[in-house]
């Protein structure tokens, strides 16, 4: 039973750790004056990695409820599908879907349409509707990683 709580726990560790080195170090790092030599090749790779994090987080929660539910089924004696902690992290999936396929696939588009971002007007139609795009995949996933403490919080209140 131990293997099965340690991959519950690990799955949660790579997948909000994930989000939360993407946020405050890798995205701030690479936009910051003289990190790189364009803000265009600095969203290359953000776009890039938020691609790898993900399918890392789309894996991880797979493997959070696998083994939730069956840490659960041997605990209990039930099978607890609909446990909080399961149902948060099946919307994590739902929101890390929607980011992947519906914003995340447009705003390649978009920037591949416009080439270089910085030298399209601000009020040109493609990049307001790639900023717009950018302000929810950014609230998508600022969701994801605030969903996904919850359900730290309620895994080792369980496990405690």
């Amino acid at each position: 039973m131990s293997i099965v709580r340690f991959l519950q726990l690990l799955s949660l560790v790579v997948w909000i750790g994930g989000i939360a080195f993407f946020a405050f170090v890798l995205a701030p790092t690479v936009f910051h004056p003289g990190i790189l030599p364009s803000r265009q090749l600095a969203g290359q790779v953000v776009s890039r990695s938020l691609g790898i994090l993900h399918w890392i987080g789309l894996t991880c929660g797979v493997v959070f409820l696998f083994t939730s539910m069956l840490d659960s089924q041997v605990t209990t004696g039930i099978t607890s599908v609909f446990a909080a902690r399961n149902l948060l992290v099946f919307v994590m999936i739902v929101l890390t879907l929607i980011s992947m396929f519906a914003i995340s696939t447009r705003m390649l588009e978009l920037r591949n349409d416009m080439v270089f971002i910085d030298n399209v007007a601000h009020d040109d139609p493609r990049r307001v509707e790639f900023n717009r795009l950018h302000e929810w995949s950014t609230r998508l996933e600022g969701a994801v990683l605030l969903l996904g403490l919850g359900v730290i919080f309620l895994t080792a209140r369980r496990l405690s």
